[in-house]
């Protein structure tokens, strides 16, 4: 019988790797895998190709095609690691919106920001100048923030559109209307940190609302609102800066004092479901007066609040 001269450098080469190769038949070789033997291999062009050189490039021809194939194996290993990876991802998201455990939080941009990579790692996006909002899981004794990692291929906006929806429907909260200094005053609040997401839909809680709204976040259990109107709006601003500020100084894990300008826009043109899911946020433009009551004077310590103002006294001056 003569001897089969390139096969037998090729089952040497699978040898030199570790690997237990035999030929079925000329053209066709089998591997012994750490998973079973593989299918039958053609080899029938290799081999052509080698007779084609001279035999002494035979050895590194084999182990070039033995690379080739391990190459081929180790890919092939890693893409059903990651199909099973994305099936196990997706199947627990869409477990967890089912279940409706997630939901929206808010905290500031130092917070997340203070160590690096968090706020990358998260699912999280900007709700207004200072202030993110981060979707979570809500445990029975414990909230967690959710992983970017964890969504797999849904779409962030349909995951953020039912954490927003569930934090909004699903949890309990209060409104309450208050006048402080002839200022009245809209709290929405309840004991749980989710109160926040009830900003996506001011539309429940205000009337026509020309000149928006003065709104501010001052701890995760409380979205205070002021609908901008017949009251002075420089009594308003001060009464809403002053009451974010006594919320700061006195609550627990609070959040900003910063008060924020809404107005009707974009959103609120969108059905609340749709607008829920579309990933837009409502407006919120940070706003803010100094008042020397000595002087009678007043500084707008922001330009959308000279933006503000003007629009008001337009009206009102």
């Amino acid at each position: 019988m003569t001897p089969d001269i390139i096969g037998d450098a090729l089952v040497q080469a699978f040898a030199d790797q570790g690997y237990e190769a035999r030929l079925e038949n000329p053209d066709s070789l089998v591997v012994t895998l750490p998973g079973g033997p593989s299918g039958p291999l053609d080899i029938g062009e290799w081999r052509a190709f080698a007779g084609r050189n001279s035999r002494g490039d035979l050895p590194d021809n084999a182990a070039g095609f033995v690379r080739g194939f391990l190459r081929k194996i180790e890919n092939s290993g890693e893409d059903r690691a990651q199909d099973v990876q994305r099936v196990r991802e997706h199947s627990e998201i869409d477990r967890l919106i089912a279940e409706e455990t997630l939901r929206v939080r808010l905290y500031t941009e130092e917070e997340l920001e203070a160590v690096p990579g968090m706020r990358e790692a998260l699912v999280t996006r900007p709700l207004a100048p200072g202030l993110l909002q981060t979707v979570v899981v809500d445990y029975p004794d414990s909230l967690m923030p959710l992983n970017r990692s964890s969504i797999g291929d849904t779409p962030e906006n349909e995951v953020f559109g039912a954490a927003l929806r569930t934090s909004i429907e699903k949890e309990p909260h209060y409104t309450k209307t208050d006048t402080l200094w002839d200022v009245p005053i809209l709290h929405i609040g309840e004991t749980h940190r989710y109160v926040g997401s009830h900003v996506h839909v001011l539309r429940r809680y205000l009337g026509p609302a020309p000149y928006g709204a003065l709104i501010t976040f001052p701890i995760p259990e409380y979205v205070i609102v002021h609908e901008i109107g017949g009251t002075h709006l420089f009594a308003a601003m001060e009464t809403m800066q002053a009451l974010a500020r006594t919320h700061v100084e006195k609550g627990e894990k609070p959040l900003t004092s910063r008060v924020y300008w809404w107005r009707a826009g974009a959103y609120e043109a969108l059905p609340e479901d749709d607008a829920l899911r579309s990933g837009l946020v409502p407006d919120l433009r940070h706003v803010g007066i100094e008042v020397d009551h000595e002087e009678k004077s007043v500084a707008a310590l922001t330009a959308e609040s000279n933006e503000l103002i003007d629009l008001w006294m337009r009206d009102h001056g």
